[in-house]
């Protein structure tokens, strides 16, 4: 009984797969999910992580932090 249900639940899977994979042949591929080709987020202004990494670091400027023994020295 067990075996006869396994076998029909491995039938069942295995047409939704091949159900699956004609539906992804006829309509030309996968779906676009990378962020930097999806027109619609990039409508919404969010970048890929290399982008804004890039943006980042095109922007960046360096804070100027004070040396501690320069300020001890001043002290004495």
């Amino acid at each position: 009984m067990l075996v006869k249900l396994f076998i029909i639940v491995l039938i069942l899977v295995g047409l939704s797969l091949v159900a699956l994979s004609i539906g992804i042949l006829l309509k030309r591929g996968f779906p676009e999910t990378h962020i930097g080709r999806n027109r619609r987020i990039k409508e919404k202004g969010i970048h890929c992580a290399n982008t804004t990494d890039a943006n980042e670091r095109r922007d960046y400027k360096p804070i100027e932090i004070e040396d501690e023994k320069e300020e001890n020295k001043t002290r004495l």
